[in-house]
């Protein structure tokens, strides 16, 4: 009896859930230098690595105000109440009835009142397998809001490099124009003392016209930039302070410098939607396996009854529905056996596709991470040579304002200088956008951190309140 007791528990239990194959590799390849004095950003708040304090709190209104976030928190609150609800589907539930009716010569009319107890037993795994089909669309739920938030702070800040980006650019260029009008203006005067080649007022004219053209684009990406910000943010039009005039010097924009990479490949298991979004999905088919396999085998439930009738035309109590109803009820598959053995085996092969997916996602997530990881390395290393090359020309500007203070060199040679420095500086900013893309793409691919604890208990708070 002591060992019978054992294989009988386990017998009614659901099948044991598969073991995930884990395919993530020890370390990253691409993992950037790392040096112990950079901070490492938090998976909670990386965008602060970029040090913009108006970004933050662009970010934390974004958090606050998303209404695509809103919705998949919404979403996450329904999964909750629905799992609740699961989780009393095998528990011992009462109910009560009251109706009138005719016996079938219709010569007397009853009253009869009913009291029902059922108790659904759930053996061979059927109460476990619909607890784990309730969890797996939780999970999925919670996958989805995850990544609803990862995708709207990453968005948040792209936008924001964008504008920033193109609102440099703008600056840059008008300042360009400037000094091409100024170019222009000196060739005129040359022309009219007839000193210089006609070519080259020629060329000052066309200068002028390009880095006129030029201006458009920032402002197109500008424009689109502070639009998408708004829809972000939940607002119809964007704030007036997003579109500032010009300035000299020019607007600061976000900029990463060196950062110490703390996660690790296993990391995504735990952080990534797309992985937790297929982890569920092991387990909805699981679950459904359990299912499943529990129709093979009898179906039992408890149940308890009790009739009261009266017969209403005579005004006399009946006395053979009176007497209470106790026992069990034994629901056994006989015919269609072999219906429901398909439908088990159909769903193994459903939990097989499921691991594979799941191995599928962990494999894309690395590959992703590594690609973004390479990608920030590169577009590091452009960024800084763009810049040493900046720096050489704004020395060479110094050089010539010290020669034409010097009387050695005329003002029309430094604003050559000036306008290969602004163009410098043009590209160092277009490089800096593009570093931040990476940065942002690259935690992204990490799939940024589970929903912050304050966050989860405000959703499982509601989720309380809401719940019958």
């Amino acid at each position: 009896m002591a060992t019978l007791l054992p294989a009988i528990v386990a017998g009614c239990a659901a099948p044991a859930l598969p073991t995930l194959p884990v395919a993530a590799p020890a370390q990253w390849r691409q993992a950037p230098g790392q040096t112990v004095a950079a901070p490492a950003p938090d998976l909670q708040s990386w965008w602060k690595a970029l040090g913009d304090p108006q970004l933050d709190a662009l970010v934390e209104q974004a958090l606050a105000q998303n209404l695509t976030l809103a919705q998949a928190r919404s979403r996450l609150r329904q999964a909750r109440i629905l799992a609740g609800r699961d989780n009393m589907a095998y528990r011992p539930s009462v109910s009560a009835g009251a109706r009138t009716l005719q016996d079938v010569s219709a010569t007397d009319t009853y009253f009869q009142a009913s009291l029902d107890a059922v108790w659904e037993l759930g053996l061979f795994g059927a109460r476990e397998s619909i607890q784990r089909a309730g969890q797996a669309r939780l999970d999925t739920a919670a996958a989805s809001t995850q990544a609803a938030r990862v995708s709207l702070v990453a968005e948040v800040v792209r936008s924001y490099a964008d504008l920033r980006a193109a609102q440099v650019q703008q600056d840059l260029l008008q300042h360009m124009a400037d000094l091409d009008a100024q170019s222009l203006a000196l060739f005129s005067v040359q022309r009219q003392q007839r000193l210089g080649a006609p070519e080259e007022r020629a060329q000052a004219e066309i200068r002028i016209a390009q880095t006129r053209a030029q201006q458009s684009q920032p402002r197109q990406i500008a424009e689109h930039a502070a639009q998408g910000l708004a829809v972000l943010l939940g607002q119809a039009t964007p704030d007036a302070a997003w579109r500032t005039a010009s300035s000299w010097p020019p607007r600061s924009q976000p900029g990463l410098r060196d950062f110490r990479l703390q996660q690790v490949p296993t990391d995504l298991l735990r952080y990534r939607p797309e992985i937790r979004s297929a982890e569920a999905d092991v387990l909805k088919s699981a679950a459904e396996l359990g299912s499943a396999t529990s129709e093979l085998y009898p179906r039992i439930t408890l149940g308890a009854s009790l009739l009261y009738a009266h017969n209403i035309t005579q005004n006399r109590r009946t006395n053979t529905d009176n007497v209470p109803a106790l026992g069990p009820l034994i629901d056994i598959p006989l015919f269609d056996w072999g219906r429901r053995r398909a439908a088990v085996d159909a769903q193994k092969e459903a939990l097989d596709a499921s691991l594979l997916a799941y191995r599928q996602a962990v494999l894309e997530g690395v590959s992703e991470t590594e690609s973004a990881l390479s990608a920030l390395q590169l577009s590091g290393e452009r960024r800084q040579q763009l810049q040493t090359a900046r720096d050489l020309l704004a020395r060479r500007v110094d050089d010539q304002a010290t020669l034409a203070r010097l009387g050695l060199a005329s003002r029309l040679d430094g604003l050559g200088a000036e306008r290969a420095a602004l163009q410098a500086s043009m590209e160092v900013a277009a490089a800096e956008a593009a570093h931040t893309q990476a940065f942002v793409a690259l935690y992204k691919a990490l799939g940024g951190a589970p929903i912050p604890a304050d966050e989860a208990d405000g959703l499982a708070s509601r989720t309380a309140q809401a719940a019958p």
